[in-house]
């Protein structure tokens, strides 16, 4: 059970805790001055990339790193510096723009290196190496630092040097093929179990234990975070229940995959859908008295009889499209019949659950999802809007010793923007 009590600021997020609770802190959404976060005082240095690479520095700067980007000159545009940049995945840091591929600018970076704990890159393999900030300049500098890699094939491997983009990925560590409907082609997820499950959590997953290491004495390293590591990863379980009989290789057949008419989507009067996810027989007994299933002349066939799976699926999907998304919402009510609305991207966020929480939250006139997970010590905040490339290149310059005419020269000759 969770409790709270309001402090005698009424401050929103904060609580004192009853004796013998858990206390659940809400996510503050302020600027600078919030509360710093569990990992206050990590300094990240990113090269700019794209997908689950800015992920995971998204995710270590929620968490209250200290993250600057490392920008391209040529995305700069200081006529929108002071608003903030649409690409939410770039929350949280600061950036400035450097030319890798300069000498001064290759100093610039290796500058930065100097003080940080860890480097997020996202370049084809050898890229990095090739610019003169690979693993070994930057070890050089600081032994230290955890060096991260984000790759969709990995550093090495007969694929390591090709180009790839998340469907394959998924496609070649066999999670493509259990995503579909019986007898139909294999359908793309998104892009969420491969460049943000299985890429950009595991790199931050990767990169927060090597920093572990470090900080009980160990040296600094290198870490490989590869996209299909990561998903073959996720698909463990699928990878047990194989083993044990619980699972057909054929999609769309099993219990987890559509396969089974109480963990599946319907359609509703109105053109919306409820998703069902009944599985446990308590549940499902719920989810049967709420709604009146079935309707006449269909029968309450043996659900645990995989053999009565396609008439009881046309039975609930011929019931469900008696009534609208929210009256079959409103039907089942506040119960254990584990049926819930199919909300939109517009609707997510104003839905009770999801507001009480804050699971989505406004900053800087945005509204975005909140960081995640929740610390009742350490409150994790937003403190920045997406920087524009470049933005803060001077404030970053200065920290780093660089006295105004050395930056200036730095500018002259395009190494920095």
């Amino acid at each position: 059970m969770e409790a709270t009590e309001s402090d005698a600021s009424g401050s929103r997020g904060r609580a004192r805790p009853l004796p013998g609770t858990v206390v659940t802190y809400r996510v503050p959404v302020t600027d600078e001055t919030a509360p710093a976060g569990p990992l206050a005082g990590l300094r990240v240095v990113e090269l700019a990339g794209i997908g689950p690479g800015p992920f995971a520095a998204m995710m270590l700067a929620d968490l209250g790193a200290d993250v600057v980007r490392v920008d391209r000159p040529t995305e700069v545009d200081p006529a929108a510096f002071g608003t903030p940049h649409p690409d939410l995945l770039n929350r949280g840091r600061r950036s400035v723009a450097v030319d890798l591929k300069s000498p001064a600018g290759r100093e610039v970076v290796l500058a930065l290196v100097r003080d940080a704990d860890t480097l997020i890159e996202g370049f084809r393999p050898g890229v990095t190496e090739r610019l003169g900030v690979g693993p070994a300049d930057c070890l050089a500098v600081n032994p230290r630092l955890v060096y991260g890699r984000m790759t969709g094939w990995g550093q090495d491997g007969p694929n390591a040097p090709l180009a790839g983009h998340d469907l394959g990925y998924l496609a070649l560590t066999g999670a493509l093929h259990g995503i579909g409907r019986a007898g139909e082609r294999p359908v793309p997820p998104l892009n969420l179990l491969g460049d943000f499950g299985g890429g950009g959590m595991m790199l931050a997953l990767g990169i927060l234990s090597a920093l572990h290491a470090v900080r009980s004495g160990a040296r600094g390293q290198v870490v490989d975070a590869a996209i299909v590591d990561g998903v073959a990863v996720l698909s463990t379980q699928i990878h047990g229940l194989r083993r044990m009989g619980m699972w057909q290789d054929p999609r769309g057949v099993n219990l987890l995959d559509g396969g089974a008419p109480f963990y599946d989507t319907y359609e509703c009067a109105d053109g919306r859908y409820v998703a069902v996810g009944a599985l446990e027989p308590r549940f499902y007994d719920e989810l049967v008295r709420r709604t009146g299933f079935p309707l006449p002349p269909d029968e309450p066939l043996d659900r645990d009889d995989p053999a009565n799976w396609p008439d009881l699926r046309r039975a609930w999907a011929r019931l469900f499209r008696t009534r609208t998304r929210d009256e079959w919402t409103a039907l089942a009510g506040d119960s254990d019949a584990c049926l819930a609305p199919v909300l939109d991207w517009a609707e997510a966020p104003a839905h009770p659950h999801m507001a009480a929480r804050e699971t989505f939250v406004r900053h800087a006139g945005v509204e975005q999802p909140a960081p995640a997970p929740r610390f009742s010590g350490t409150p994790t905040a937003l403190r920045r809007p997406p920087p524009h490339p470049g933005e803060h290149t001077d404030e970053i310059l200065a920290e780093l010793g660089y006295p105004p005419d050395r930056i200036d020269a730095l500018r002259a000759d395009a190494a920095v923007a």
